[in-house]
């Protein structure tokens, strides 16, 4: 190796860039030096001369040498330098203790978690975080729950212009509570990019503030809300039209929606005193990440401003009633929110921190069983070092957001926690590299955070898993994902249920993957390779279905040795999966109702109708009725043959 080379790979270890990972098939892979370069060069550690590398590497290490927040465990011990000696500590809300510095220059963190401040010359802030994060088992007294996970713009309900709404949430609120479910997961409902030509739950503007489309207005306004329609004859209709679409109609929608929400500040407002005073109390002095959300949306535009306002109280006003709504009625757990892995480069998120976000950089996935040519999603996401600086409170800002008025949050992606792939913009995915990230430290963050909010926690981990990852995410009671189709032993037969893993939520599949209808009917292979409106003989001659006629087999052959065999794929599907020992199983609507179509094809555009399917109207009622039924029976005869 040339002493350039060397100094290449040495700026690249320190600014976290992995040069050697391991691939989903085990197989060991070296990142090239080009790709190197133009991560580095994105990153702003320019390395074509060793003088630059140089350079860069000395300007990380002085970046790194002082964290500005560093966390802990209760009652263990920290290096703070200094001669021995008494300090103080001090907490969030001005308590003080004493804090003795020993001869090696540590001192004993607070037995109590929170934020700590160590007054010694220089202020240090320590978060002392619990060994876990809050859990099923504090949720709910049986430790063993279920839910329903739900597209939140699918769900439909009467008023909704055509996009679901926390209406249509309520209803399915109700649905669980007859049938003694926990938990409504839902997709991410972030404050989305204005004016985007493609809608995507995953590419938020700003995953700290909501989206105001996805408020019923007559939820919150009642009888206001459909009155401050009656003098406008073209808006009603309209909306009622989206409405009754199969598909939503994003680009018409949007714009219908935010004219009605735009008719209720002017004029509903007025005639809901109790609610122009809450409204008011808030525009005074709203939070600042809402605050710097409306500064960068509206621009210099003052009415802008005020609706924006108006539109990030109304959904917070909402989604605290319906989550209200679950717990009252009985949900040990409520509403799961879903936070997206990143944001759009080009919105309020990354505007609000720029010194802590990845720039020039996309997040994507490397090749792996799911995409050949791997994944760039377009998105960006947090600079380690940028968070390190910033004494992570991009992130911390971020928890509380995503946790306030929830009982959940599911994390995507949360392997990311550990390291991201990231991409030079525009490259290939092939051409990225994984970049370590502070998985310790970001883990004390979302235990701390959790028990505050008294949230759990659940970790989308698939994909390429690093070793050892799922043990460490469990020993901080982060749930994982366990799916179905993937549960199989090395020789690729399924897992039994009792074989799944405890500390995880099961569940029959996901937003990225056919419904067991459609995975039975091969629709997804019929999507890609564009058979969707071609004749069946055609996806019966693809070797792609007779590879998927196999599985069907292993699978059933799975029920059979578990006694489940009704001839129904989905409905012993559904028994299967409610088996396992998960202290959480949830149910995707889309299996619920016995659909054949998933949400999202990845890899797609506009080829596929992404992000757009609505649910059934009416729906097929008996058939949801019995599916609840059986998943809660299962999962109640699963728990009483637990030892």
């Amino acid at each position: 190796m040339s002493g350039g080379d060397a100094s290449l790979h040495a700026l690249a270890e320190a600014a976290g860039l992995c040069r050697e990972w391991t691939d989903v098939s085990g197989r060991p892979q070296v990142v090239s030096d080009a790709t190197l370069h133009g991560v580095l060069a994105a990153m702003d550690l320019p390395a074509v001369t060793v003088a630059q590398r140089r350079d860069s590497l000395h300007r990380l290490q002085a970046v790194q040498a002082e964290p500005p927040l560093v966390t802990a465990r209760p009652g263990t011990r920290i290096a703070v330098g200094g001669g021995p000696g008494l300090r103080q500590w001090e907490s969030e809300d001005g308590e003080r203790e004493d804090a003795r510095v020993d001869a090696r220059g540590r001192v004993r963190v607070p037995l109590t978690p929170g934020y700590w401040t160590l007054h010694d010359g220089a202020p240090r802030r320590v978060a002392v975080a619990p060994d876990r994060c809050f859990g099923v088992e504090d949720a709910v007294p049986e430790g063993r729950a279920w839910g329903v996970a739900l597209q939140v713009y699918s769900a439909r309900t009467s008023g909704d212009g055509g996009i679901g709404d926390t209406a249509g949430c309520s209803d399915w609120v109700r649905r669980l509570a007859a049938a003694g479910g926990d938990a409504l997961a839902l997709s991410p409902v972030h404050a989305a990019l204005e004016g985007a030509g493609y809608y995507s739950p995953y590419a938020p503007s700003d995953r700290r503030c909501l989206d105001p489309l996805h408020v019923s207005p007559s939820q919150v306004f009642g009888e206001v809300a459909e009155q401050t329609l009656e003098d406008d004859p073209g808006l009603h209709p309209h909306l009622r039209e989206l409405e009754s679409a199969r598909f939503v109609d994003w680009a018409a929608a949007r714009p219908a929606k935010w004219a009605w929400l735009r008719r209720l500040h002017a004029h509903g407002l007025a005639l809901r005193p109790d609610l122009q005073a809450d409204f008011a109390r808030f525009a005074a002095a709203p939070p600042p990440e809402v605050a710097a959300y409306v500064a960068f949306t509206a621009g210099d535009d003052e009415d802008a401003a005020q609706l924006h306002l108006f539109g990030q109280w109304l959904a917070r006003t909402a989604w605290a009633q319906c989550q209200r709504q679950a717990r009252g009625a009985g949900l040990g757990i409520g509403l799961v929110a879903d936070l997206a892995v990143g944001f759009d480069p080009s919105g309020s998120e990354a505007a609000a921190s720029p010194s802590a976000v990845l720039r020039g950089l996309e997040l994507g996935a490397p090749p792996d069983a799911f995409n050949a040519e791997g994944q760039a999603w377009g998105i960006s996401g947090y600079s380690p070092t940028g968070l390190r600086q910033s004494g992570f409170a991009p992130f911390i800002e971020l928890l509380r957001a995503v946790m306030r008025d929830r009982g959940g949050v599911r994390i995507d992606h949360i392997l990311g926690l550990q390291r991201l792939w990231v991409v030079p913009r525009g490259a290939s995915a092939r051409d990225g590299v994984y970049l370590r990230c502070e998985l310790d430290v970001l883990l004390d963050l979302l235990a701390l955070e959790s028990w505050r909010h008294r949230c759990i926690v659940i970790g989308e981990d698939l994909g390429v898993v690093p070793p050892g990852i799922r043990a460490k995410l469990a020993r901080r009671g982060v749930l994982g994902i366990d799916v179905l189709p993937f549960t199989r032993d090395r020789r690729g037969a399924f897992m039994p249920p009792k074989r799944w893993r405890r500390h995880a939520v099961a569940t029959t599949t996901t937003h990225d993957l056919p419904s067991i209808a459609g995975w039975g009917e091969g629709r997804d292979i019929a999507w890609r390779l564009g058979l969707q409106e071609g004749t069946p003989e055609a996806l019966l001659a693809t070797p792609q279905w007779q590879e998927r006629q196999a599985d069907v087999a292993r699978l059933r052959k799975a029920f059979r040795t578990e006694g489940i065999d009704s001839g129904d794929l989905r409905m012993d599907a559904l028994r299967f999966t409610a088996r396992s020992p998960a202290v959480l199983a949830l149910l995707p609507a889309e299996d619920a109702l016995g659909l054949g179509e998933q949400p999202n094809l990845p890899g797609t555009t506009d080829s596929h109708p992404n992000w757009r399917r609505r649910l059934p109207d009416p729906l097929p009622e008996p058939v949801l009725d019995t599916s609840l039924q059986a998943f809660a029976q299962a999962r109640s005869d699963a728990a009483e043959a637990t030892p």
